[in-house]
């Protein structure tokens, strides 16, 4: 099940390089510095061969493309891996949960229809707006929600003609992933963000998925909340190392 997940998120936010180390996928990304885009993914519990020499090529590889070198440690990773980063002082940043729902009729029977944007400079342009990302990201994200393979639905909630919810519901089969889920801040709380997740939710379960699944931060409380509410359930944890403690 969570070879199942990490393969789902890799062809749902698809980076622009992915090379494999045996069972290591690094994955890096020269146009957006997002970590899920640049990191090494450890995929297999057994492979835990000749860490510093592998380590070490990945270091390279991350210079080369001018992005930190970052692991991230899923159950998949040998827990070796997770033991060698300790010893070395890497710090541990990230923590975050992979949340599933079943869809049934009865999670989406009072979710109001949408239907997606086709127009991915209004949703990128939205989403800056609600998210309040730096505008200099803006031609990386837009490539990489561009190579999204799977059917990408677009949402955004507006009122009074500015978008105040945003989101993007990935179709891959069975599953729907949800990525890029955001409300403006000084609206959260009011429904918004339930309202678009159900829409969104809707039109995957409309076309034979099966599962609804995201990935959250821990810290994110507000966010966890909502998805529990909708009757999320956390299925496994990851997080990320750099070398160096923090501070």
């Amino acid at each position: 099940m969570i070879r199942r997940f990490e393969a789902a998120g890799f062809r749902a936010w698809p980076a622009t390089s992915v090379q494999y180390d045996g069972t290591w996928a690094v994955r890096l990304t020269a146009s957006h510095p997002a970590k899920r885009l640049n990191s090494v993914n450890p995929l297999d519990p057994s492979d835990d061969r000749r860490l510093e020499h592998r380590i070490e090529r990945a270091a390279r590889r991350f210079k080369a493309f001018g992005r930190p070198l970052t692991f991230r440690i899923s159950p998949l990773a040998a827990p070796a891996i997770g033991q060698h980063l300790d010893a070395e002082g890497w710090t541990v940043f990230g923590q975050s949960k992979v949340m599933r729902l079943r869809l049934n009729e009865a999670v989406v029977e009072n979710a109001v229809d949408q239907i997606p944007l086709k127009d991915l400079n209004r949703f990128v342009s939205a989403a800056f707006e609600v998210h309040a990302y730096e505008a200099d990201l803006r031609p990386g994200f837009t490539e990489v929600v561009s190579l999204i393979k799977a059917e990408a639905g677009l949402f955004i909630l507006e009122q009074d003609d500015v978008p105040v919810s945003t989101a993007i519901c990935v179709h891959d089969g069975a599953l729907a992933g949800l990525f890029e889920v955001a409300t403006v801040s000084e609206r959260r709380g009011r429904g918004f963000g339930r309202r678009m997740l159900l829409s969104a939710l809707k039109w995957a379960s409309s076309r034979g998925a099966r599962v609804a699944w995201l990935q959250v931060e821990e810290n994110n409380e507000s966010a966890l909340a909502l998805y529990r509410s909708l009757g999320f359930e956390e299925v496994y944890q990851y997080h990320y190392r750099r070398p160096g403690r923090e501070g």
